[in-house]
């Protein structure tokens, strides 16, 4: 437990680093909500330092159950710590808005109880956009440092795969961490920069580039693409929020081998390929249906529906617009991006996995004497891996239905209670929900909500072994 309270530690001291960034803002703006920052990161480097004191800095292997405890412990500190900013603000919004936004933008979700963000403190902006950022990279390192040692859902095999092929020679846990962490940065510093050159203001590209490359999609406007009416941000934006959902430890090898190496990657070209299906139906449909040009329906289709499979939830056009593609819009907010990225839903490999388990179930009926095995880029899947991936496939229809349930008993029609829900254990956000911002739900609607975000990007498991007597038997 010492070693596990140093860890947690360490992560608030940067945390109440990051606070330092809102600060600022707010001094050059002129805001007085600087006080608020300069309160919450004093007081949180102070939790954090008193952590690392309590704690152990030994060189101890964690195990599964550590892993467990500390990611727990991760996603139930930190947000309240990240909500102190938006509870003490000038505009405080109360401590289950406060979790709830800090939730939203750590599960770099998107849902926000802000309706109007043109009159938002630029600190308050910032940080928000923060939290996203945070939250991208923090999932990558999750799921290359704790979740193979979980064996989530398929997660332990498909993270380091990516990095094999010939080389033998794997770079250590922290040391590929460390290498993501540059890549992200330095991909977010070029999204900024491309932003700044197609028009956006420095401000609006910081938080921009940072909700982008994180799969986010915070706002810094109420209408934010529609803001600036620009087809080379558009363009900019797609272009980014796919990087940002591809598999960071291809980058790696990238950088160490070669660029075309992502390509290489069955995971990388089946998602690559999917999103340029659906945008080609969806260019289709509302060409046909509505009175757009060709080209303006492949704009369209293209920036909303990457927004969707990225899980990043820019949207460009209220809900009501899909008509009746909205279902197809809800079944696409379940596809996700790749393992090892900022993108949250139930992955693409997983599906792929699927896929390749039941060719081999109906291979099984033509030929029942027949050995067939499933393979995954050269490698033989074991039942262990398929059973572990169908279960969450099982478990995470079963949650969605549960939480859609859930927000229905709160007042909620059926139609807003399952987008809702969706939106949140998906963590695409609001391009799947009915609601623009969530203000108006009631505090138990908001919780219940918040819960669906973490249990969505949580990768399910993590939050049900909690419910378990066993865990709490033997620990």
């Amino acid at each position: 437990m010492s070693r596990i309270l140093y860890i947690l530690g360490i992560i608030l001291i940067f945390f109440s680093i990051i606070e330092i960034f809102p600060f600022i803002s707010d001094l050059i703006s002129g805001s007085d909500n600087w006080v608020v920052f300069l309160f919450s990161s004093i007081f949180t480097l102070f939790v954090g330092v008193s952590l690392v004191l309590a704690g152990s800095n030994k060189a101890e292997k964690l195990t599964p159950r550590d892993a467990f405890s500390l990611t727990a412990l991760v996603w139930l500190v930190i947000p309240f710590m990240g909500a102190i900013p938006f509870l003490f603000s000038i505009d405080s919004i109360g401590l289950v808005d406060s979790t709830f936004e800090s939730i939203s933008g750590l599960t770099t979700t998107g849902l926000t109880i802000f309706d109007d963000l043109d009159n938002v403190q630029p600190g308050i902006l910032l940080w928000r956009s923060l939290l996203q950022w945070i939250g991208g990279i923090g999932i990558i390192v999750m799921s290359i440092a704790i979740f193979p040692l979980l064996r989530l859902g398929g997660m332990h095999f498909m993270t380091i795969e990516p990095l094999r092929g010939n080389d033998k020679a794997l770079p250590r846990t922290f040391e590929l961490a460390i290498a993501i962490g540059i890549i992200y940065f330095l991909l977010t510093i070029a999204c900024l920069l491309s932003y700044i050159i197609f028009g956006m203001n420095f401000f609006d590209a910081v938080n921009y580039a940072m909700t982008t490359i994180s799969t986010g999609g915070f706002s810094v406007h109420n209408k934010p693409f529609e803001y600036y009416d620009s087809l080379y941000i558009k363009f900019t934006a797609i272009f980014f929020m796919i990087i940002g959902v591809l598999p960071f430890t291809l980058y790696v090898k990238a950088i160490r081998k070669n660029i075309l190496d992502i390509f290489s990657n069955s995971q990388v070209r089946f998602f690559l390929s999917f999103c340029f299906l659906v945008v080609l139906v969806l260019t289709f449909w509302f060409w046909l249906t509505t009175s757009q040009s060709f080209v303006q329906a492949f704009i369209f289709s293209s920036f909303n529906a990457i927004s969707i499979i990225t899980t990043t939830g820019f949207s460009s056009s209220d809900i009501g617009y899909w008509g009746s593609a909205y279902v197809f819009v809800l079944i696409l907010a379940f596809s996700g991006g790749c393992s090892g990225s900022t993108s949250g839903s139930i992955k693409i490999f997983r599906y792929q996995l699927m896929l390749k388990f039941l060719k081999t179930q109906l291979d099984k009926l033509l030929h029942p004497h027949g050995v067939f095995v499933v393979r995954y880029e050269n490698n033989n899947i074991s039942s262990d891996i398929i059973f572990s991936v169908t279960s969450f496939f099982t478990l995470y229809l079963i949650s969605w239905a549960l939480l859609s349930s859930l927000i229905a008993l709160t007042g909620s029609d059926f139609q807003v209670s399952i987008s809702t829900a969706a939106a949140s254990l998906t963590n695409v956000g609001p391009a799947v929900g009915m609601n623009a911002n969530y203000q108006d739900f009631s505090s138990i609607t908001k919780i219940l909500m918040s819960i669906g975000m973490l249990v969505g990007r949580l990768e399910l498991f993590i939050f049900f072994v909690f419910l378990l007597p066993s865990f709490w038997r033997d620990a």
